[in-house]
């Protein structure tokens, strides 16, 4: 009877994984046998378990199964990434490197609002972080140690530009350059972020003045000019929602404004002029052969069933929602629904801004952690976005609700509407309430259960042929997270903010063992 059924399961393609005993064959064989053997009306939820489990193992060790499936059982073929895929982690300058006062750096607009009290949890700052500033050499041992490749980390405009234009400072960039030098050495290549949210606070007006997108085209063909040499992918941005809406519209994050609906669409369209603009800045001074493109936390959609309606649904939806930034970058232009939602309160465009803010990309990036979920409906959008129930679980940061398909639509929804040449995850991960246990340990198995079951629909997308090339977990190091300031934990290394120690957790040997496998696991 066992035999008959596992040839059943096998005969339709290539031997079987451990995983697929565990979760699909096996269970389909031992619901099978008892319900074959008639017992499954005199037995209990209990001794079912019972019965399963004792079945499951009597299978497993049965001289009935294929040699081919035992020798599989452990391989992640099944779950593998192309060989040339990028495993990395990514940072960002404020909340890992500290020294806010050294070598000619001047306050950004978060060492200001931080600075004022009742902006960060318990009045946090980022004045010391992570001293990554000194301790970086540790730190790319770090990404060495887990078998890194490519490392994302962003540069601070104020130590480049302390005032955000006129002088530049080399300390800083000779700093960087140190930084560069130590990567390469370890065979890591870099990948730069030129702004993630550390505007100058010297810059007159920041994103309000339409001068800040010019300088900080300045600022971007400066450092591609002087790093290129040594860094052949450059983001422009990094989330253009937290520097524009949660900064001058909300209020939650620096320089911590509230403005209206007018002045916050033109701060948006500031934002993304910056882009475009470093994107030809770049393109003008970068040696040849650099790639540009921006890191993008577009608001993703998912279809609630994956049927045509409900995926065309999707995909409207990812377009109309994120028509401010990403959409507007992707195509040139604002949508008309945009235009029209907005009337009076539309940004005041000029003459070639568009053309600039449409630059093609050589790569997109997205950071990615949570889903929407949408249905098709008859209204002149064609979509409704879903409204989560109050049960929705969620992580230790409660606005990363659940919904590991995310990092599947994440990258299909803007390949089927823009067809970007390449894409990367540039952030995924979530917090966790990390301890240290007596013997040393920090088991943060809710952080892998998150990463584990995002890589398998990242897999998914990358097995249909979706052009995603490369992926960088946020965090490598636990860090300064903005307003949250050290309450929350992102690393997949625990830091002790008094010594600086860096301690690995479970979920850096799970990533460790994912990037010598190049697989799911």
């Amino acid at each position: 009877m066992a035999r008959l059924f596992l040839r059943e399961e096998i005969s339709l393609g290539k031997a079987p994984s451990r995983t697929d005993y565990q979760v699909g064959i096996l269970p389909t064989l031992c619901r099978q046998l008892i319900y074959t053997s008639g017992l499954m009306k005199t037995l209990t939820r209990r001794q079912f378990t019972r019965t399963v489990a004792g079945t499951a193992a009597a299978a497993l060790a049965s001289s009935t199964l294929p040699k081919l499936a035992v020798a599989q059982m452990s391989n992640a073929s099944l779950l593998r990434f192309p060989a040339d895929f990028q495993w990395g982690c990514a940072t960002a300058s404020y909340q890992i490197e500290g020294a806010a006062n050294e070598d000619g750096r001047k306050p950004s607009v978060w060492d200001t609002f931080s600075h004022t009290p009742g902006k960060t949890f318990q009045g946090d700052t980022g004045d010391v972080a992570d001293d990554s500033y000194h301790l970086y050499k540790e730190d790319v041992q770090l990404l060495k140690g887990l078998g890194a490749k490519v490392y994302r980390f962003s540069i601070s405009w104020s130590r480049i530009f302390p005032d955000g234009a006129g002088q530049p400072n080399e300390k800083g960039l000779s700093h960087y350059q140190h930084v560069l030098d130590e990567l390469l050495a370890n065979d890591i290549q870099p990948y730069i972020t030129l702004f993630h949210w550390d505007l100058p606070d010297a810059l007159p007006g920041g994103w309000e003045s339409r001068d800040t997108p010019k300088v900080f085209a300045d600022y971007a063909g400066h450092v591609s000019k002087r790093l290129s040499d040594r860094v052949g992918h450059f983001f422009t941005t990094n989330e253009f929602v937290c520097f524009t809406d949660l900064g001058y519209k909300t209020g939650q994050f620096a320089p911590g404004k509230k403005l209206p609906p007018a002045q916050v669409n033109q701060i948006r369209h500031h934002g993304i002029l910056a882009h475009g603009l470093a994107v030809q800045a770049i393109r003008a001074n970068a040696k040849s052969g650099t790639q540009v493109g921006l890191a993008e936390n577009a608001s993703v959609y998912v279809p609630v069933i994956e049927s045509h309606e409900h995926i065309e649904a999707a995909r409207r939806a990812t377009r109309e929602e994120n028509a401010p930034f990403l959409t507007a970058v992707m195509e040139g232009k604002y949508t008309d629904g945009y235009l029209q939602r907005e009337g009076p309160n539309a940004p005041k465009v000029e003459a070639g801004d568009m053309k600039a803010i449409g630059s093609p990309l050589d790569f997109l990036g997205v950071n990615v952690y949570t889903p929407n979920y949408v249905r098709a409906d008859a209204s002149p959008a064609g979509y409704m976005i879903e409204r989560r129930p109050t049960s929705y679980p969620h992580m230790a940061s409660p606005w990363i609700n659940i919904g590991p398909e995310v990092l599947y639509w994440a990258v299909r929804n803007p390949s089927d509407l823009w067809k970007p040449k390449e894409m990367y995850i540039t952030e995924n991960g979530c917090s966790s309430d990390d301890a240290i246990s007596a013997d040393g340990h920090i088991e943060d198995t809710d952080r892998v259960m998150y990463l584990r079951n995002h890589l398998t629909h990242l897999h998914r997308v990358a097995s249909e042929g979706y052009p995603v090339k490369g992926y960088f977990l946020w965090s490598l190091l636990d860090n300064f997270e903005w307003a949250d300031g050290y309450s929350k934990r992102f690393g997949i290394h625990y830091v002790d903010f008094k010594t600086q120690k860096r301690t690995p957790k479970l979920s850096a040997e799970w990533y460790r063992e994912v990037i010598q496998r190049n697989a799911v696991v």
